[in-house]
């Protein structure tokens, strides 16, 4: 994370170039709240080489699916990670992988 001069709070999830930039009250709040867990930064930190499913997550963290869960539903619903979902061995997998590359918050 950074913060330059013109106000620009730059968050690199990844080395590449598709960027948001976010100017809403609201959704800055959701992002700096989503961005505030130790755990929700593992998430992210965890998907940005390749999209996991959260069965691979939690064991990689070694904490409950449950718990994942419930860190994934809160990174998505701050717009941070997209999931989609595939059939899996015992059912319907959540995969989830980064929206974007880097989210520039203007203040």
């Amino acid at each position: 994370m950074e913060i330059t001069e013109t106000g620009i709070l730059e968050v690199n999830l990844k080395n590449k170039t598709d960027s948001i930039t976010i100017e809403s009250d609201e959704l800055i709040e959701k992002i700096v709240k989503a961005l505030s867990s130790r755990t929700r930064r593992q998430i992210l930190n965890h998907i940005q080489i390749e999209p996991m499913d959260v069965s691979n997550i939690a064991s990689n963290l070694d904490m409950t699916e449950a718990n994942i869960s419930a860190q994934i539903k809160k990174l998505e619903e701050a717009g941070l990670i997209k999931c989609d979902y595939a059939s899996g061995e015992h059912g319907v997998r959540k995969i989830s992988s980064l929206k974007y590359d880097r989210v520039l918050i203007k203040f």
